[in-house]
């Protein structure tokens, strides 16, 4: 298995930028598609964005154009760059990690909190 624990969050104010960070040990993080995902209090957790292996990205609507996820293999590290940031991103922000297309992303961070506010 691989572990992951992200870090980058904390409170910005809207129309700022955050880059937050999913660091993985145990096996290297280019044997895995890669996710992040959110949850805001009360509310269930939501896909926000994927990488693949390959590198191919695929985005939530709520996000397309404001966030980007990338991964730095070498540093067996992946990224969300999240800018213009609205209010409703605030969540509880979690990396997640899956062996193949067609397995369920199963690998998860701890998570780290988000606040959008001024």
């Amino acid at each position: 298995q691989v572990q992951l624990v992200e870090s980058g969050g904390g409170l910005v104010q809207p129309g700022g930028s955050l880059r937050l960070s999913c660091a993985a040990s145990g096996r290297t993080l280019s044997l895995y598609d890669m996710g992040w995902f959110r949850q805001a209090p009360g509310k269930e957790r939501e896909f926000v964005a994927t990488i693949s292996r390959g590198d191919n990205t695929y985005y939530a609507n709520s996000v397309k154009g404001r966030f980007t996820i990338s991964r730095e293999n070498a540093k067996n590290t992946v990224y969300l760059q999240m800018n213009s940031l609205k209010p409703e991103d605030t969540a509880v922000y979690y990396c997640a990690a899956r062996r193949t297309t067609l397995s369920d992303y199963d690998q998860w961070g701890q998570g780290t909190q988000v606040t959008v506010s001024s």
